[in-house]
């Protein structure tokens, strides 16, 4: 019991925490506005460790390596621990349960990366009919917009209805169902 509660608040702690910092990534890569109440939320909540850590690994042009790694190593270390919690013999199992952990913190980081794009196009596309205006508008446009470009050039409206929301969450649900939770099936077989 008392391993379950421990595996959840690890697992809401550092899974928020990866969700931040790679929100802050794709809110740089993709040049969305900081202005409002939300990235800034992200951007004082991950400084912590953003900060330091561009002192020592600087960004590749548009791409911050430093927020992009944290959120991997926090991944990393979430695997890590909910492995030793339920009981994984970790620091005797091997070589290959260390390659395991940081596979599955990989698998994790796409998963986390295509979720926070599809949520992000549907909080889109519902308040576009709800309150188009509404203050965080500009960012999810700013966070979607790459992606629903290139799904625009192929696949054009129905009647006044932009039908590349639809089309990008079918292909996020596609690619996390059959690709990404087979693959993070298969390295957790090894173990």
């Amino acid at each position: 019991m008392i391993n379950n509660i421990v595996l959840f608040l690890l697992e809401a702690i550092l899974g928020l925490l990866s969700i931040a910092f790679l929100l802050r990534f794709y809110f740089q890569l993709t040049k969305a506005s900081f202005q409002n109440q939300f990235a800034q939320l992200i951007v004082s909540v991950t400084n912590f460790a953003v900060k330091p850590l561009r002192r020592v690994i600087p960004g590749l042009g548009k791409f911050d390596i430093s927020t992009l790694l944290l959120a991997y190593i926090t991944q990393a270390i979430l695997s890590f621990l909910t492995l030793l919690i339920n009981g994984f013999p970790v620091f005797v199992a091997g070589d290959t349960v260390w390659l395991v952990i940081l596979g599955l913190a990989l698998i994790d980081i796409a998963s986390i990366s295509i979720s926070i794009f599809l949520y992000a196009v549907l909080i889109q596309a519902v308040l576009s009919w709800i309150n188009p205006h509404t203050p965080i508008a500009p960012t999810l446009n700013s966070l979607t917009y790459p992606v629903l470009r290139s799904l625009r050039k192929y696949i054009p409206p129905a009647g006044n209805f932009d039908l590349s929301p639809l089309i990008f969450i079918i292909m996020a649900q596609l690619l996390l169902t059959t690709i990404l939770v087979p693959i993070k099936m298969s390295l957790l077989s090894v173990l």
